[in-house]
């Protein structure tokens, strides 16, 4: 559908936590057109036409991948008068300021409309603009491709944990909510939220696979939707037609599972290719990272602050934007996550969720530690405090680099992720992985 217009009432929708950044923006005196950023398939489509279904009037919606003849009209103009004037005509809707949300989607098929967005904010602010497309990080990751200062970005994820506890079982999530700092919690709601966590691995975030299982409750259809996202992705990389490679973007990607097999999972070009180095593979990583595919975390030659001034950019991880994913992609039996087995891939799967679930709550991007004496899971890097993270799989204590450190530097906070109860002593503080998403508020 090229266009259409929706007018009044409510509507049921999955909760997601960026809604409320969308309803900050919209009242926001200082706002810019927006612009949403986030892999495929993550949603950003439909929390567009939610936001302007729940909090304005009317929305009109304009999707340039489905109807060509639309970028002729950014084309041969540059007035936003003139542009509001001629998408009224095309939706058959007068577009009210501040009433009528404009979404722009699929973006980056039309630069010339990814530049206009320049002159919204410039000369017609008033009129409340948000767009997003398939890829537009790779896209925004040029410098002259989009209006530096003229747009606000918000980044869409998969749904986290407590989304999709709130979209499978609200009655828990009701309680999940409720559990503040140092709260004991009831055998009862730590066995029932850990089942709940164990789920959310196999069935990840994605919209359509959670979709499908408050409706379908089957373990197949999930991995289905699970091979033909993959598929869907793949395909994007080979259709791209840019200046990376699509074959060694394709390479990378499918070699994610093993390099986070290894012990160190530190990523390495010669496991892509044997032979294979920085300059073959680089710009292939950097796309798939500015595609939000991929999550990079740096090791650290100094557990200090600024954590940034002390990465060693030749050294990183990678890990999948979804946990669902990468399970399906690691081809994980379900009976293993569910059966509390250990299997080879514990350790790395339950990093990816950790990672998934921290990513958002602190400003500075996780790192990691990782020298000749030992390695600690994750850096969180909180004002001026750094934080120590260890990410356990199960029920196991056993970390000594992580006791090492806590015993010789003494951090104000160190966090253990793991399936044990939520325990606070002293500066130690154990987290239940299904509550990794409350990490900031509960140390």
């Amino acid at each position: 559908m090229l266009y259409y217009v929706w007018q009044g009432g409510r509507g049921d929708f999955m909760k997601r936590n960026a809604m409320e950044e969308l309803k900050k923006w919209q009242t926001d005196p200082e706002r810019k057109p927006m612009v949403l950023r986030g892999a495929r398939q993550v949603g950003k489509t439909w929390l567009m036409k939610e936001f302007g279904q729940n909090c304005y009037d009317n929305f009109v919606y304009f999707n340039f991948d489905e109807e060509d003849e639309l970028k002729s009209i950014f084309e041969t103009n540059k007035n936003p008068a003139r542009i509001i004037e001629l998408l009224s005509m095309i939706s058959g809707s007068k577009i009210q300021p501040g009433k009528t949300l404009i979404i722009f989607d699929e973006i980056q098929e039309c630069p010339e409309a990814l530049n206009t967005l320049k002159y919204f904010k410039e000369k017609a602010n008033e009129y409340h603009v948000i767009a997003a497309g398939s890829l537009l990080g790779t896209l925004l990751a040029q410098p002259k491709s989009y209006p530096v200062g003229m747009v606000n970005l918000l980044d869409v994820f998969p749904l986290t944990f407590d989304e999709f506890l709130n979209a499978t079982d609200p009655a828990l999530y009701a309680f999940y909510e409720s559990i503040e700092k140092g709260q004991q919690i009831e055998e009862i709601f730590h066995n029932r939220l850990t089942d709940a966590y164990n789920n959310y691995l196999i069935i990840g975030g994605m919209p359509e696979c959670v979709a499908s299982w408050v409706k379908y409750k089957d373990p197949a259809k999930i991995s289905e939707i699970q091979r033909e996202l993959v598929e869907i992705y793949e395909n994007d990389f080979s259709k791209h037609n840019g200046k990376v490679n699509s074959g060694r973007i394709l390479m990378v990607f499918r070699s994610i599972v093993s390099q986070l097999a290894k012990p160190n999972e530190k990523f390495m070009y010669g496991a892509v290719r044997e032979g294979g180095r920085a300059r073959d593979f680089e710009e292939a990583i950097e796309w798939l990272v500015s595609a939000g595919m991929l999550n990079r975390v740096y090791n650290v030659s100094k557990m200090e602050h600024p954590l940034s001034a002390f990465d060693k950019l030749d050294q990183f991880k990678l890990f999948v934007f979804d946990t669902g994913l990468l399970k399906h992609m690691a081809g994980i039996d379900n009976a293993a996550i569910l059966l509390k087995a250990d299997y080879q891939f514990k350790g790395p799967l339950t990093e990816n969720y950790v990672l998934q679930q921290l990513r958002g709550q602190f400003t500075v991007e996780l790192r990691y530690y990782a020298d000749k004496s030992g390695e600690i899971d994750f850096v969180l890097q909180n004002g001026m405090e750094i934080i120590p993270v260890e990410a356990k799989g199960g029920e196991d204590k056993s970390a000594p680099s992580f006791k090492k450190y806590i015993a010789e530097h003494h951090p104000a906070n160190a966090i253990r992720f793991s399936k044990r109860g939520y325990r606070k002593d002293g500066a130690f503080t154990n987290i239940p992985l299904y509550l990794a998403g409350k990490a900031k508020d509960l140390l």
